[in-house]
């Protein structure tokens, strides 16, 4: 595929079926975060993750929802993987996050943010 320069690179990258560069980080870090939830991944990432416990019985109990920590800084502190996993978790529908292979999760992942950023 032959692209000049200045070519606007969105078309290009849809048509390739390429993520932009800000959701191939989400895609990343939000499969290392499934990893992490359903026990695949290792050790020293699992404990930088802590769930959400409620004291009462609710809907979203069975939801698999991650707590965020408290940071200070917007720019640093929320890049972390600590920080940015459990936002970028929580922001995935219901269906998503529910238990599935990796393989499964990670093609209707795709699709998901394929279809924000092309939409």
């Amino acid at each position: 595929m032959r692209v000049r320069k200045y070519d606007h690179i969105t078309p290009i990258l849809k048509a390739l079926h390429w993520l932009p560069v800000e959701l191939r980080i989400e895609f990343k870090v939000s499969v290392l975060t499934h990893q992490c939830v359903h026990g695949t991944a290792p050790p020293y990432l699992k404990e930088l993750l802590t769930t959400h416990t409620s004291l009462r019985t609710t809907r979203s109990s069975n939801s698999y929802l991650l707590k965020p920590p408290r940071t200070k800084l917007r720019t640093m502190g929320d890049r972390a993987f600590c920080s940015a996993a459990p936002s970028l978790w929580n922001a995935l529908p219901d269906h998503m996050r529910a238990p599935q292979s990796v393989e499964a999760f990670k093609k209707g992942l795709k699709t998901h943010l394929f279809k924000r950023a092309f939409a």
